[in-house]
């Protein structure tokens, strides 16, 4: 019994110096984007009021007016397809000025035709 209780108390020991990290040593933590990021420092309890201002008038979305025109084209022809192209084009261009890369991962592009034959 006296054997098992060491082996216990051996086993806790070890989870719980596992557990306990220095206090001064702090790390990011992985976030997955949902809630408050832990990473960012608690906001101050004394916060500025927030001031009134008038909102910056909505930029016109290109879209809008091809979609009008969409919806007055006979679905698939050949000017359907092009407003359609127009307006996808435009949702890859605003998605591309969201979406970061990293530079590290984005291979260069190489012009000529590469295989992997062996001489």
């Amino acid at each position: 019994m006296m054997r098992n209780g060491f082996i216990l108390l051996t086993f806790c020991a070890a989870l719980l110096g596992c557990a306990v990290a220095p206090a001064q040593e702090r790390r990011p933590i992985a976030w997955d984007g949902l809630g408050q990021d832990p990473n960012k420092s608690p906001r101050r309890l004394h916060t500025a009021k927030p001031r009134a201002t008038n909102p910056a008038p909505a930029a016109s979305d290109p879209n809008q007016e091809r979609q009008r025109v969409l919806d007055a084209l006979r679905p698939y022809s050949e000017a359907w397809w092009a407003v359609h192209d127009e307006i996808e084009a435009e949702n890859d261009r605003k998605l591309g000025t969201k979406l970061v890369i990293c530079p590290r991962c984005v291979q260069p592009r190489q012009d000529e035709d590469v295989t992997g034959s062996t001489r």
